[in-house]
């Protein structure tokens, strides 16, 4: 459809051009929607990963008790003994656009459980993500860029990669908003105030729905003071940005967990700071016609690096006195990729915050890394203040997505406008010039070059397609709770282990008991088992997550005593020896080390869980610190016994490829409560008194 536009129909009567635009992006939004909904159709209707049910349980409770009692909410059954306050540590944007919805629907008549609108919200607006990158794409280039970027955008592995069925995250409306903001910044040409209300407002909504608000209201005002050193200050210029700046400061800061930080964090200081260059700049334009040249040129080079000193002075003071807030862990990350794993390691420890490979950009995007720089040249090569905008764009977001594999999803799309770009100019040379040319096509030499370029360009469109929607139906729609086999002759094992295991806590513990688990699962207990947690993916509290941390890496009496302290009753934890599963707590065992060693470095030294050559083993050539920590000994009990198959010994870890070393483990202070079928869950029951005392107990009770 949208080679049929390029070639033939943007270049008809603008009836037949709307038809057109209207039935390209209806597909586009179709597909985007179809292609999300893989895990629904192999799986169920169920909400995915570890933060989606965190967002789900908070939507519930908003569609259940009301805006108020949301915002009020004080979470018991999180971070024990310490709670959460919900409504002022959380993005609430998503909540209430689930909610509205669920409301709206239900005022139509149209009864639906909150739990399908969570699951089918970031497919539903996929659809108008592409619709926003269309507008956007069509505003820096032309029509038919813009209906290949909605396209892109639309099945691109990506923005697929947060947003399939079931992903019940921020991200997935938070690009929407992402997208419209920056379309309503690049397109006030004939009204800037009314048009830069509405990028403010939208602003305010990303500001709602997610942190990565941070990459607009530090990238808007780089555009602005990039344009001012090329000299392309206007009055348009200074209406948008005053009033972007102020009314947007306005709006974001109504959000509670937000409140004041526009203007007591470092994160936030940029766009302050170009505000008031802007305001000195625009106050020297308007005495510029009220001067001689030479005055002004003096009073303009002192004027500008006056008002440049005052800024940055007052900032570095106001930081150094503490009123404004230095910047954060996560932000310090971003350009020293080592801070984090030296000194917040709770950072390093998330696969999403690593740095990206090479077969990352090639998996997310496929031949669009290929192509992107070429739609940036086209947009370099022909400079005017938008595209100036989709330059600062493209390169902050490559640089960012190279340092955290989490901000590949800032950088898709623009990626996608830009290969647009690249493949509008491609068809628009060679279609466009069939087109024009007078001569009949036969006394033409280049139609066989032109029709070669043409099918390598629709083959190239082809493999891209193929390859997303490969990815997307297995790389993406996989669902973290529920894991699935294949055996060799296709047919597929469903491992509902993770399910089995919070259904029973739910069904099987008292309403208030307290689970102990790594951060990883809390939200999913809290959500599912609805149980108590001591730390969970908020992890706001280092020292909290730390403690947890010591009581999996010492040994069992002092885990004991953790234990007891926390007024812990079960001990949950994932263990995939049995049947290979990587992503367990042995192989994340080293982060709850170095986590717990930042805050206890005289109880626990990384180095003693190596072998003295420095390996990390769990066989018999581990360290003995290893071999008797807690963590080691929930993982292996009872598994000395199991024999997998007749290849390998008893004790033989397919995870790790190993035969462990310590098979005799007896527990003094814990008791198995529940194994899920298939060992990937084993839950643990702290006794109230060590197993010794209690054998005595029960003989003289006896006598």
């Amino acid at each position: 459809c949208v080679i049929l536009g390029l070639s033939g129909g943007l270049t008809q009567p603008a009836g037949w051009q709307s038809l057109l635009s209207f039935t390209i992006l209806f597909l586009a939004w179709l597909a985007g929607f179809s292609s999300r909904l893989f895990a629904v159709i192999r799986f169920e209707s169920i909400i995915h990963e570890f933060d989606p049910w965190f967002n789900y349980r908070s939507t519930h409770h908003l569609t259940t008790n009301g805006f108020y009692e949301f915002l009020n909410w004080f979470d018991e059954r999180a971070w024990y003994p310490l709670g959460r306050i919900v409504g002022g540590t959380v993005y609430p944007g998503l909540m209430l656009t689930a909610g509205l919805i669920h409301y709206v629907l239900n005022l139509l008549n149209v009864t639906v459980h909150i739990r399908d609108v969570c699951v089918f919200l970031a497919p539903v607006f996929s659809g108008l993500t592409s619709i926003s990158t269309f507008l956007l794409t069509r505003e820096l280039w032309n029509q038919g860029a813009g209906l290949l970027a909605a396209c892109f955008i639309a099945i691109v592995p990506g923005y697929i990669s947060r947003s399939v069925a079931g992903s019940f995250d921020n991200e997935g409306i938070a690009i929407f908003a992402l997208q419209f903001t920056y379309y309503l910044w690049v397109s006030p040409k004939s009204s800037p105030e009314s048009r830069t209300w509405s990028a403010a407002l939208f602003f305010s909504f990303m500001v709602s729905a997610w942190g990565g608000y941070v990459f607009i209201i530090n990238l808007i005002p780089l555009h602005v003071f990039v344009l001012l050193l090329m000299q392309r200050f206007s009055r348009r210029l200074y209406i948008a940005y005053s009033t972007f700046y102020i009314v947007g400061l306005v709006l974001s800061m109504q959000i509670p967990f937000v409140g004041f930080q526009p203007i007591r964090t470092s994160e936030h200081m940029a766009a302050a700071g170009v505000f008031a260059l802007l305001q000195a700049y625009a106050f020297l334009q308007y005495l510029k016609d009220r001067l001689t040249r030479q005055e002004f040129q003096t009073l303009f080079f002192l004027g500008v690096s006056l008002a440049a000193g005052v800024v940055f002075f007052t900032v570095i003071y106001l930081t150094y006195t503490g009123y404004i807030a230095p910047w954060s862990g996560r932000f310090y990350s971003l350009w020293d990729t080592g801070y984090a794993k030296i000194h917040i390691p709770i950072i390093a420890s998330v696969s999403e915050h690593q740095p990206t490979t090479w077969v990352s950009f090639f998996f997310d995007l496929h031949i669009l890394v290929c192509t992107f720089p070429a739609g940036l040249w086209f947009c370099i090569k022909n400079i005017n203040d938008e595209r100036v905008f989709v330059a600062l764009y493209a390169i902050s977001a490559v640089y960012f997505a190279g340092v955290m594999v989490r901000l590949m999803l800032t950088l898709t799309p623009v990626v996608c406008m830009l290969s647009a770009i690249a493949f509008s100019n491609v068809f628009e040379h060679y279609l466009g010039d069939d087109m024009k040319r007078e001569k009949p096509p036969a006394e033409d030499s280049s139609d066989e070059d032109d029709n070669i370029v043409t099918m390598l360009m629709l083959m190239l469109l082809m493999m891209f397609a193929v390859h997303c929607t490969w990815v997307t139906s297995n790389a993406y729609s996989s669902p973290s709770v529920v894991l699935a086999s294949y055996n060799h002759d296709g047919s597929r094992n469903i491992l509902d282990d993770f399910r089995e295991a919070y259904y029973w806590l739910r069904q099987n513990t008292d309403e208030h008991a307290r689970v102990m688990s790594w951060w990883d699962y809390g939200y999913q207990i809290a959500g599912m088992a609805n149980r108590t947690t001591l730390v969970d993916n908020n992890t706001w509290n280092n020292s909290h997550i730390a403690l947890v941390g010591k009581a999996m890496s010492s040994n069992e009496s002092a885990a004991y005593e953790i234990m007891k302290s926390l007024d812990v009753d079960y001990v949950l934890i994932i263990f995939g020896g049995v049947i290979g599963y990587s992503g367990d707590d042995i192989n994340k065992f080293l982060w709850m080390v170095r986590i717990a060693e930042g805050e206890h470095p005289k109880d626990i030294r990384e180095s003693d869980y190596f072998t003295p050559q420095g390996e990390f083993r769990v066989d018999k050539a581990g360290s003995p610190t290893l071999l008797n920590c807690l963590m080691y000994k929930m993982s292996y009990y009872r598994f000395g016994e199991m024999q997998l198959d007749f290849r390998t010994p008893p004790g033989f870890d397919r995870t790790r490829n190993a035969e462990i070393g310590n098979k005799d483990i007896r527990l003094k202070h814990l008791e198995e409560a529940f194994t899920s079928e298939h060992w990937l869950v084993p839950i643990y029951i702290r006794t109230t008194f060590p197993l010794a005392h209690i054998y005595i107990y029960n003989f003289f009770w006896w006598f």
